[in-house]
């Protein structure tokens, strides 16, 4: 979400610092898993929760209705400890051997990570570890398994990014803002330049223009992850990003950084909230966030030939749940993951945090949800069509030479972006060799 993205954004840095020390302390570590006698015990566990208001909500009732139905294996939960970001806190409690058993608001792209420092809970070892999590996300679950075929992360819930647009601006600009055009590279352009021309907005969008690793997910990656029909920066172990998709979608960006329709300059606040610019990609988060404050719209992200909703793929922005090898109950801890996930907990997560839980057939199981709540209803389609970051062990390294190539040749503008990329790639892909 966005105040965590905002949060993680201040110590990004100390989180890579953090990544080569856990993959230092790997090396005489073990690589995971969890002991039989430790999978099948049952007894007292903690979890740790996001401090996000509405999730703590829902941490707190679900903890109450677990406890109140197993007075023997009860729940102690609280807020995930105040640190620079959670992934440095996470890490520095894999180390310290003081992790609870499971946390809900792990990062997917630092997965491998926490594996490799000997730190996750395969659950694909549980009975039916693998076949609960199939079962409940689908074709959704496979992109969180692990290099060895395990998962080593519960796929739990999803923010899908889309355009946001204020529809006052548009209007003030002269676009339709009942109906937009902004399918296309072409369309999303030509509108752009227009709400800058007219003086409607300084600008036209306003993504994050700083190098943290993560920003890629909020502006290139969405639009790959579109273009390329469901396909992140990591194919097969090897770096796309010098595939024309890949270059299509830079350059398309490049060119709204040239125009000066985006800004350049890290901006204090919020831009799209403040009229500074006349769209952002946001996930459905931004609902209650903006309220009443934007009279708003959404689409999906754009792609070079325009694509139809039902077809268009995007960022999930997810978090996930891990159980930690410090868990002394892990049959409990298990349990618990069974039940937060369960029909009913999911419907109450989403009912509490508009989030969306990642299961199969979300549209129609909460159907009544949607109708309930329309603004949602986009989303929660958009949910089917997502694609997240791999989960390698050097995933964060490698999402921070893609943003370095991508801070240098698209936002600032610094020689050309196939330059820069197949740089990146020959980074990505050493760090992939590296297990």
């Amino acid at each position: 979400m966005r105040h965590d993205r905002l949060r993680r954004g201040r110590l990004a840095a100390s989180l890579l610092t953090a990544g080569l020390v856990a993959g230092t302390l790997a090396a005489c570590g073990s690589s995971g898993g969890g002991s039989s006698d430790a999978m099948k015990a049952h007894g007292p566990i903690t979890i740790w929760y996001s401090n996000n208001e509405q999730e703590v909500q829902w941490g707190k009732a679900m903890v109450s209705a677990w406890n109140s139905a197993h007075p023997k294996e009860q729940i102690k939960a609280q807020e995930v400890p105040a640190g620079k970001s959670t992934e440095e806190v996470i890490g520095a409690a894999i180390t310290a051997g003081t992790t609870p058993c499971l946390v809900f608001n792990n990062l997917p792209a630092a997965t491998g990570q926490w594996q490799k420092q000997g730190g996750l809970v395969d659950l694909s070892k549980f009975s039916d570890g693998a076949k609960y999590i199939e079962a409940r996300s689908g074709d959704a679950a496979k992109q969180y398994k692990s290099a060895d075929g395990d998962y080593y992360q519960m796929p739990w819930k999803q923010n899908p990014v889309m355009i946001f647009y204020n529809k006052a601006i548009f209007q003030k600009a002269g676009l339709d803002p009942a109906n937009p055009k902004l399918s296309t590279y072409d369309d999303f352009l030509a509108a752009a330049q227009k709400i800058k021309s007219s003086g409607a907005a300084p600008y036209a969008i306003y993504p994050a223009p700083t190098s943290e690793f993560f920003q890629v997910n909020f502006d290139y990656l969405p639009l790959l992850a579109a273009q390329t029909g469901g396909k992140t920066f990591i194919e097969d172990g090897k770096a796309t990003i010098t595939g024309q998709d890949s270059l299509d979608v830079a350059n398309f960006w490049k060119q709204i950084y040239s125009d000066g329709l985006a800004g350049k300059e890290q901006y204090q606040g919020d831009a799209f909230a403040d009229g500074k610019s006349a769209m952002a990609i946001v996930g459905p988060w931004a609902i209650a966030y903006y309220g009443d404050k934007v009279q708003w719209g959404s689409v999906p992200v754009p792609t070079k030939d325009g694509k139809s909703a039902d077809q268009t793929y995007t960022f999930p922005d997810a978090k996930n749940i891990g159980m930690y090898t410090s868990c002394k109950n892990q049959g409990t801890a298990w349990d618990v993951i069974k039940f937060a996930t369960s029909k009913e907990q999911d419907g109450k997560l989403l009912d509490v945090t508009g989030q969306m839980p990642i299961r199969t057939d979300l549209a129609s199981t909460y159907s009544s949800y949607f109708q309930a709540h329309p603004a949602y209803k986009e989303f929660g389609e958009q949910s089917a069509h997502t694609v997240d970051d791999p989960t390698g062990t050097n995933t964060i390294a490698q999402m921070q030479a893609l943003r370095d190539a991508y801070t240098k040749s698209v936002v600032n503008g610094s020689g050309s972006v196939e330059d820069a990329f197949k740089a990146a790639a020959d980074k990505i892909d050493k760090l992939q060799s590296q297990k």
